[in-house]
């Protein structure tokens, strides 16, 4: 069995993990600015001031990302996604899923839900443990 110590654990890779988890959220957060009709026309009728929660939402994702990325305080990062991440994941897609009847659209919706809820247990494991490199231990 291969020891954990013999596994790659190198700082350039903590910092490539950073940018890939995050590259997602600054794409997403600046578009949330620059595409806002579409943005609301996502949201079910129901949901209350749909261009001020959009607004908001892009922000969020941008400080998150950006604490993650520059490793400022990444644990309150990680938080500020799944605070992004959880009402999106279930009422957004949520709310599609439960009321598609196209069967393309609702896969399409599935998989957006399991992207949320993925992205939703990174963001846990960073509140938990940070991103800070850490060499391994023997």
């Amino acid at each position: 069995m291969l020891a954990e110590t013999r596994l790659p654990n190198h700082p350039v890779l903590t910092l490539a993990a950073r940018f890939l988890f995050t590259s997602l959220f600054f794409l997403s957060g600046v578009t949330h600015f620059t595409s806002i009709p579409y943005y609301v026309s996502l949201m079910p009728n129901a949901v209350p001031f749909p261009v001020a929660l959009t607004l908001f939402s892009g922000v969020v994702e941008l400080v998150g990302a950006a604490m993650i990325l520059f490793n400022w305080r990444p644990r309150l990062g990680g938080w500020l996604l799944i605070a992004f991440l959880l009402p999106v994941t279930l009422v957004v897609h949520g709310y599609e899923l439960a009321t598609q009847i196209d069967p393309v659209i609702w896969a399409l919706q599935q998989a957006h839900i399991l992207k949320g809820f993925s992205l939703i247990g990174a963001a846990l494991l960073i509140t938990q443990i940070g991103v800070t490199h850490r060499p391994a231990q023997a």
